[in-house]
């Protein structure tokens, strides 16, 4: 199986899922801007060709990229990156290179979120209620249908980039103001909490794992609002969230792919209200949590269904394992030293962020697991707690 990976490098544990492929007896091929001599020696060893270009955004260059690999080594089975920001790429040669998966004309309903939402209804997933507005008139009319506070977001968008919370009128017209050029959707704000279901499925959509992460707070105020974000894997996932997520995934009829689908739950009645969804898994260190959580390797078993179809692994979601951030503009009360003395058995990881989540995540993680919820949240309340 000859398998490409687009920015292998990125982000930096992403590295494992082409190792494993390796291991599995894959070709793993490689395409980015990255100097070959930059990226770490285990890729290096694991990468039976890689291919430099100038510009990732330069489509010629990708294409000359995929036509060297075809002759060098055969037909390309498949493509990945694993990575939101390069999903379009990635459909746009598949369908150039007649390669499985997600292609160009199937993006939209999982980039939008417009599309997202009407996907959702028809499944009778209950959504936010809301729509994209094209000015402050089509705007004030929405309000009048849901009242303040509203949400606006980047119809197309990763992660709470450019989000805004708008509590009035005065809010909204300097929203419109400043409103970058592109399609915005604007919604009722929902309270409660944000919670997930992520995992994998294989090639005919089976579902082969699935996740649950909690969060502190919405990733939104984490950026807006400059605070410290904790989430942790869950060890019970609620069975309206499992049967909500698993018709979301027939109705986008997921394939071969890690997803992670974001929901609020609603203050007061409890209920499950569909976000969004990406066809991708959830960044940063989640991956790792995974692997914490159930002592598997969840890299060898992406690798395993890519290349077999199967799933090894049993999931036991033993653990409760917590990311804890930490931003470096704050004081914070209790140093590492500190830190590890207290809880140096409960902590299984630490590493700093890179800058592209770091105003969510914060410019340091730490991973902390344990049986006992009241455990990780104790370390996460002590990691944070400020001076």
């Amino acid at each position: 199986m000859n398998v490409v990976f687009l920015s292998p490098h990125f982000p930096p544990n992403y590295y494992q899922f082409s190792v494993q492929l390796h291991n599995l007896g894959a070709t793993v091929l490689g395409l980015s801007e990255e100097p070959f001599d930059h990226l770490r020696p285990e890729l290096r060893n694991a990468l039976a060709g890689y291919y430099k270009v100038n510009n990732m955004h330069d489509y010629g260059e990708l294409l000359r990229a995929f036509g060297y690999f075809t002759y060098r080594f055969g037909k390309i089975d498949r493509i990945d990156s694993l990575n939101e920001y390069w999903l379009e790429t990635e459909g746009r040669l598949r369908t150039d290179f007649n390669i499985p998966g997600l292609k160009g004309n199937q993006l939209a309903q999982v980039k939008r979120k417009s599309l997202m939402k009407e996907v959702f209804k028809a499944a009778g997933i209950p959504v936010a209620h809301g729509r994209i507005v094209h000015d402050l008139a089509d705007a004030r009319r929405l309000v009048k249908e849901t009242g303040y506070p509203m949400v606006a977001k980047p119809d197309i968008g990763v992660g709470a980039a450019q989000t805004y919370k708008i509590h009035k009128l005065s809010e909204l017209r300097e929203f419109f103001d400043q409103k970058p050029p592109v399609d915005y959707i604007m919604e009722e704000f929902v309270e409660g909490s944000v919670i997930t279901y992520d995992g994998l499925v294989d090639r005919e959509g089976n579902l082969v794992f699935d996740n649950s992460l909690v969060y502190n707070q919405g990733i939104m105020d984490a950026v807006n609002k400059d605070i410290d974000m904790y989430y942790y894997t869950e060890r019970v996932i609620p069975k309206d969230l499992r049967e909500m997520g698993r018709s979301i995934v027939k109705a986008f009829d997921v394939r071969e792919r890690f997803f992670h689908f974001e929901f609020f739950r609603r203050k007061g009645d409890n209920s499950l209200v569909a976000l969004e969804v990406n066809m991708r898994p959830p960044g940063g260190l989640t991956t790792d949590m995974f692997n914490y959580a159930n002592d598997f390797d969840i890299y060898y078993e992406w690798a395993h269904v890519l290349v077999h179809n199967t799933f090894t692994a049993n999931v036991s979601h033993k653990y409760y394992c917590c990311y804890i951030g930490r931003k470096n503009h704050f004081s914070y009360a209790h140093n590492p030293e500190e830190i590890f003395q207290r809880f140096g058995d409960k902590i299984i990881n630490h590493t700093p962020i890179n800058g592209v989540f770091s105003a969510a995540l914060g410019d340091y993680g730490y991973l902390a697991r344990s049986p006992s919820l009241d455990k990780v949240l104790e370390v996460a309340q002590f990691i944070q707690e400020k001076a």
